[in-house]
C-alpha cells in the first residue's frame, strides 16, 4: 500500500506533508515533536478538529479503524477499562477470544480477571488480541514496547513478528526507538519537522545514513554498534 499525500496544517502552518509506502513492515522513526504522532493520528482519523488533513493513498483494503487497520497504542495500562473483566472487553464470540489468547501466548483464565490484576506484558498481550480480532490488514502500532521492561519488550516484538508471519498483516511502527524499530521493521522512514528525509531497507540505512539527523538516532540507540551483528 501507499500513501501517495499526507498533509496537515493548523490555520495556514504546514506541520507534516510526507509519503510513504508500506510493504510489509515500515518503521516511522522520529524524535519528539517531528511529526510521527500525527502522522499516526491523521491515518487513525483522530486529529484535532482545529487540524486541517488532505490524505490520498492506495490501498486493497479499507483504511477505518475496526475494518482494514487495527491499533495497538502505547500504554497497555490506560487502554483497557480498569473496572471491567478482560472478557467483557472484546467484541467477538468467547471461542474466538479464546483462540486469540493461544496466539498471543495468554491462559484462557486470565479472562476472568480485571487489568489491574494482569502485568504489563501480559496486557500488551490482551491489547494485541483485541487489535487482531478485527483481523486486520494493517497493524498500527504506537510505541507498544515503551512501558515494558527490557525482557518483556523483546518478547513482545518477537511475538509481533510471529504473528505478522501468520496472519499476513502489513505493520506501520511509529517510534523513537532505532532499536525497536530494526528488530520488527523491513523498512525505515526517518522524520523530522514533518519531512521524511531519509528513507528505505532498514539494514541499508543503519548501516549506510546519509542525513545526520539519522545518523543522531542510530548513534542514541546502538552505542555499541549491535545492530551490525
Amino acid at each position: 500500500m501507499r500513501i501517495s499525500k499526507l498533509h496537515i496544517t493548523l490555520d495556514t502552518q504546514t506541520l507534516v506533508d510526507i509519503s510513504f509506502d508500506i510493504p510489509s513492515s515500515l518503521a516511522l522513526v522520529g524524535q519528539s515533536g517531528s511529526g510521527k504522532s500525527l502522522t499516526l493520528k491523521a491515518l487513525l482519523g483522530m486529529l484535532p478538529s482545529s487540524m486541517k488533513l488532505e490524505l490520498e493513498y492506495e490501498s486493497e483494503f479499507e483504511m477505518k479503524v475496526g475494518k482494514g487497520i487495527s491499533f495497538v497504542p502505547q500504554n497497555p495500562f490506560t487502554a483497557l477499562s480498569p473496572l471491567t473483566k478482560i472478557k467483557k472487553q472484546f467484541f467477538i464470540p468467547h471461542a474466538g477470544i479464546v483462540e486469540l489468547f493461544k496466539q498471543v501466548g495468554l491462559s484462557e483464565e486470565l479472562l476472568e480477571r480485571f487489568p489491574p490484576e494482569l502485568s504489563g506484558g501480559q496486557l500488551q498481550r490482551v491489547v494485541i488480541a483485541m487489535a487482531l480480532s478485527n483481523a486486520p490488514k494493517l497493524l498500527m502500532l504506537d510505541e507498544p514496547t515503551t512501558a515494558l521492561d527490557p525482557q518483556t519488550r523483546v518478547l513482545i516484538l518477537d511475538l509481533l513478528k510471529k504473528l505478522q508471519k501468520q496472519f499476513g498483516f502489513k505493520i506501520l511502527f511509529v517510534t523513537h526507538d532505532m532499536n525497536s524499530a530494526s528488530s520488527l521493521c523491513e523498512d525505515i522512514c526517518i522524520i523530522k519537522n514533518g519531512q521524511i528525509i531519509e528513507s528505505g531497507n532498514m539494514k541499508e540505512i543503519l548501516h549506510f545514513p546519509h542525513a545526520e539527523y539519522t545518523k543522531t538516532l542510530i548513534e542514541a540507540n546502538f552505542t555499541n554498534r549491535e545492530f551490525r551483528k
